[in-house]
């Protein structure tokens, strides 16, 4: 059963922003899904290691409140 890790991103506003964060962490192992709600500026992702994640969002332009 897979983990889903969830992060608050106050800065995501537009499809771009879903665009930059989704194409960042969904090529790593263990990604299985991300989900970025922009209504509550709420990154998803099934799967996948926190660490790296994180990093993956920071490498995307946007900061993890």
């Amino acid at each position: 059963m897979s983990v889903t890790h969830e992060y608050q991103v106050p800065d995501v506003s537009c499809e771009h922003c879903v665009a930059a964060i989704t194409g960042e962490v969904e090529p790593l192992d263990g990604v299985e899904s991300v989900t970025v709600d922009l209504d509550r500026k709420l990154v998803s992702v099934v799967g996948g290691e926190d660490s790296a994640i994180r990093a993956a969002i920071d490498d995307a332009g946007y900061d993890i409140a």
